[in-house]
């Protein structure tokens, strides 16, 4: 081996001294050939000549900034001249970490919404020799700088250079850099501009410098805003089209970050939050390891507050949480909006705070002039005039520490139809007030004050909690003593939307959650200070106090999002039994049903055709399906319970065997039955020509590929190998949904047209499963490991159940004397010979 290293070594030796050699003899030369040609310059007149370029370095300040420059003082200084921009860096700020935030000021149609955050970068300015570098920064992979490792992690995580700017001028007190930056913001610099996903969708080709323009630069104390329209060549505009272009006009702030970042307070799975992962090397681990933190707003006691809050009592924190109103919005929802902001300050009172968060409506021109709903300083409730039907809360916040810097909720004016439906579908055989396509204003104004709330609650750090709406029992959702007391869920991040379950004569129930006592323990336990700690570690045994205080309680379960075999975290739900709430959420569309032409009528607009009509029947349907979804995710469901090492227990836990077959049941019962009663003449005769059928098969069909869906059946034959006769197997769930699916066979009954359809789709699938793997894409791989299905037990027992319904279609063609029926039955037993037997 050492014998081997050496030979390696001196042919390497070898090669080098090659190479120099060969580099000295080609320097040699050069030299020669340069002296001989500096020996007889070429004789040129003096009219021919040409003047070299000035390498000099910076100029006087006085040339570059010139009495003629419209100079504005802030973060940096900001000069304009001549169409020209110039940023006066001062000498402290170099080095000083940033964050830009870019977002659409105003855009063309079908390009997103003017407000619409489009990308977000940690920067520094760095000065190196005469020139400026834009870097971006990244705190991914992080070691403390005292500390060896650190070399290596910074050669391993090389700063890439936005924009490198060469040093016009020293600053006027020679303590800093002037720079030009007309380039950053007129050029294409992809970062600040049209975002790579309409660049493709739009097939952008260039940008038109001709047609794109700094509109103005301005500065403030704590940041700098650029004000800069782009217009895109583009093969594909999405409105437009004869001009080829694409104009937008794009906002950038740039803001300081503090020069000490807020101490971070660590994640922990047990209780919802957005937070952040970084690989952090210099931790006493053997191994690299991830910490994640919590994103949140930076709510500290003053010093002169500290006896008080240690006494209990509640006090102001240094800095308040403001959120301003879009001038845009129309004024009779500015109320529902602000107390939408304002219901948090309930939950931040248990984090020991007082007027913790406020909204204020934004100030006028006369108030102040500069005020920009664009300006990252402040945190706006955007109004976009837009039909789409929803509203979002993001935030930006400090890679470094989580602390979130400011926020603003997208409103889109549409979102009023999306509440007016659910509303409608949800509660209109109770609530009088549901019941038509316009709601008074203060209906539809306390439905607006819900969804400002939920998005609050995102801008504060908290993600969608599924799990909530499980922990209340169903029947005291029916209960008006109960839901005034804990509303309609534990928490109003949860998608437990209004109250399907109350039924007729269940008076003064409530319809609508709140913030809730989950939301209130989650804020407590994200934003108390812990004066005490000075290290996120030193904060981990009182957090963990906490939450083990909590750990017993439904109502302070967190589960996360995205999960699609865990049925107690499901979007839409309410209840913790999937089967009783929806068969009230059921009973009451029956209810709905009936009235849905005189319920979507006005009485002032005879003349209106049925469009409202057709749209609250589909809503119908689509209720329905929801509530068909929630009881089949019971079937080879896993509950997913979060727990640490210290409390001992199973985080999952395979869904016991009786919920399982009472799921199978009442999709046989309520829907593989056909549910009929959804095919109501008077309504189907007036809203189409066709696809009544379809709609009610989509259904039907949707839930029995949901079904036998290769991870469901992974689910059921694990949990079979795991916990044997106590769980509910493969076979007994293939026979219980035969038994439903096929009742006729046995009795000679005529099938009718649905049920024809659904037995085919039946067939269908089942050939799907013996003839196909799962597919081995990223989105599959989202959702949990893959199952080898050419080597599980699935096509074995599927073969089975083909030969079971071969024998048992055969036996019962004989016993139908339905002409349909025999035909379908004898085309069945042929496609069960083509499965069995392609060739």
């Amino acid at each position: 081996m050492k014998k081997f290293t050496l030979i390696k070594i001196r042919r390497g030796m070898m090669g080098a001294l090659v190479l120099g050699s060969l580099l000295f003899a080609q320097d040699t030369m050069a030299q020669k050939k340069k002296s001989k040609a500096s020996a007889t310059p070429p004789a040129e007149s003096s009219s021919t000549q040409k003047p070299q370029a000035s390498k000099s370095g910076p100029k006087p300040y006085s040339e570059v900034i010139t009495s003629k420059a419209t100079s504005k003082e802030g973060l940096f200084n900001v000069h304009e001249l001549d169409g020209k921009y110039f940023y006066e860096i001062p000498e402290e700020m170099l080095g000083r970490e940033m964050l830009i935030v870019t977002t659409i000021a105003r855009t063309a149609e079908g390009i997103g919404y003017g407000g619409e955050r489009t990308n977000t970068l940690l920067v520094r300015w760095d000065k190196e020799k005469d020139n400026v570098l834009l870097r971006v920064v990244s705190y991914t992979n992080t070691a403390a700088d005292s500390l060896p490792i650190s070399i290596a992690v910074k050669n391993s995580n090389l700063e890439p250079i936005l924009q490198k700017f060469d040093v016009k001028a020293l600053a006027k007190d020679d303590k800093g850099v002037v720079i030009e930056v007309t380039d950053l913001f007129s050029k294409d610099v992809q970062a600040i501009g049209l975002p790579k996903n309409n660049r493709t969708q739009y097939k952008v080709t260039r940008l038109d410098t001709d047609r794109s323009y700094i509109e103005k630069i301005s500065t403030f104390p704590m940041n700098v805003e650029a004000r800069y329209v782009m217009t895109y060549a583009a093969t594909e505009p999405p409105s437009n089209s004869s001009t080829g272009l694409i104009t937008v006009e794009m906002n950038s702030s740039m803001v300081l970050l503090p020069e000490e970042p807020m101490m971070k307070r660590l994640a922990d799975r047990r209780v919802g939050w957005f937070s952040r992962s970084v690989v952090d090397y210099g931790l006493d681990q053997q191994k690299a390891t991830s910490q994640r933190f919590l994103d949140r707003w930076r709510l500290e006691v003053k010093e002169e507050d500290y006896e008080k809050y240690r006494r209990g009592e509640l006090v102001e924190p240094k800095q308040p949480i403001v959120f301003y109103i879009d001038p845009a919005t129309p004024s009779q929802w500015i109320p529902y909006l602000k107390q939408g902001v304002e219901d948090w300050q309930a939950a931040f009172e248990l984090a020991g705070f007082k007027n913790a968060i406020i909204a204020k409506d934004a100030p006028s021109k006369e108030e102040d002039p500069d005020w920009s709903p664009e300006d990252a300083r402040y945190s706006v409730i955007r109004y976009f005039a837009s039909d789409i039907q929803n509203a979002y809360g993001p935030h930006v916040s400090d890679p470094r520490s989580g602390e979130i810097i400011e926020s603003d909720i997208g409103w889109y004016h549409n979102v009023m139809n999306l509440l007016r439906n659910w509303f409608f579908i949800q509660t209109a055989a109770v609530n009088p007030e549901a019941r038509g396509v316009n709601f008074r204003e203060e209906v539809m104004g306390r439905l607006i004050q819900f969804v400002s709330s939920h998005e609050v609650g995102h801008t504060l750090g908290l993600p969608h909690n599924f799990a909530s709406s499980h922990a209340y029992p169903v029947d005291s959702l029916r209960s008006a003593t109960f839901t005034a007391k804990y509303s309609t869920a534990p928490s109003i991040m949860d998608y437990a939307r209004f109250n399907y379950i109350a039924q007729p004569g269940d008076e003064n129930v409530s319809l609508m959650p709140n913030v809730g006592p989950y939301d209130k323990y989650s804020i407590m336990w994200g934003y108390k200070p812990i004066l005490d700690a000075k290290t996120p570690e030193e904060e981990q045994p009182t957090l963990d106090k906490w939450i083990m205080e909590k750990a017993d309680d439904p109502i302070y379960r967190f589960g996360r999002q995205g999960n699609n075999y865990d049925p107690s975290t499901q979007s839409e739900d309410l209840g913790d039994d999937a089967m009783k709430a929806s068969d009230y959420g059921i009973k009451n569309l029956k209810v709905i049903l009936p009235n849905l032409m005189l319920w979507t009528s006005e009485e002032d607009k005879p003349y209106k055709d049925y469009a409202d009509l057709e749209e609250m029947y589909g809503q119908v349907i689509g209720q329905y399906n929801r509530y068909m979804g929630h009881v089949r995710t019971n079937i080879g469901g896993v509950y997913e319970l979060y727990k640490s090492t210290g409390q001992g227990e199973p985080v999952y836990v395979h869904t016991d065997k009786e919920t399982q077959k009472r799921a199978v049941q009442f999709l046989n019962k309520e829907l593989f039955s056909t549910p009929t009663w959804l095919m109501d003449q008077e309504i189907i005769s007036r809203i189409g020509d066709f696809g009544a059928i379809e709609r009610i098969r989509g259904v039907q069909v949707g839930a029995l590929n949901g079904i036998l869906d290769w991870g469901r059946l992974g689910r059921v034959i694990e949990n079979e190998a795991l916990n044997s006769k106590n769980a509910y197997s493969m076979l007994e769930l293939f026979d219980d949904l035969r038994d439903g699916i096929w009742t006729e066979l046995s009795s000679g009954k005529a099938i009718d047209i649905h049920r024809r359809t659904l037995q085919r789709a039946h067939l269908e699938r089942l050939e799907y499963l013996m003839t196909n793997d799962e597919p081995n894409s990223p989105m599959a791989r989202r959702f949990g490991p893959m199952i080898n299905a050419s080597q599980s037990d699935i096509r074995p027992i599927v073969r089975g159940e083909l030969k079971t319904l071969q024998r048992q279609v055969s036996s019962a063609i004989g016993k139908t004397s339905d002409r349909s029926s025999k035909l379908h039955l004898e085309d069945a037993l042929e496609r069960i010979k083509l499965i069995l037997d392609p060739k």
